[in-house]
């Protein structure tokens, strides 16, 4: 997001980004050559400093934030006019509980029901 942000047509420098993400040039360098290799980055070394690499996103990249910020737009809509923005918050956090819980009982029980404690199955049939 950096790159799209900062970089239009020149690009930004890899510790432009690695200085905003608080990270070391290094992973910046290492990932952008991954996306460059999935294409959805260029990197091309700056014609007054061979050492300083320019990012720029592809047109590949820019189609896909375009598409995923309309989505979120939409999805930013549907929880506005249904629960308004502290009930869309709510509603979320209450989904989370729920979600935490099921876990709980998931990992609680290898039958897929809850166990209860203390209870005991007895076999007196002979």
């Amino acid at each position: 997001m950096a790159v799209a942000y900062l970089g239009k047509e020149n690009g930004v420098p890899v510790n432009l980004v690695s200085k905003l993400m608080h990270v070391d040039p290094s992973f910046v360098t290492t990932h952008s050559k991954l996306l460059e290799k999935n294409g959805f980055l260029r990197r091309k070394h700056c014609a007054s400093d061979a050492r300083v690499v320019q990012m720029t996103l592809t047109a590949k990249t820019r189609k896909g934030l375009l598409t995923l910020a309309t989505q979120q737009q939409a999805l930013d809509e549907l929880a506005s006019d249904e629960f308004g923005v502290s009930g869309s918050s709510e509603f979320i956090t209450k989904l989370a509980a729920i979600r935490h819980r099921l876990e709980k009982v998931r990992r609680q029980s290898g039958s897929g029901l809850p166990k209860t404690k203390g209870t005991t199955v007895r076999n007196d049939a002979r």
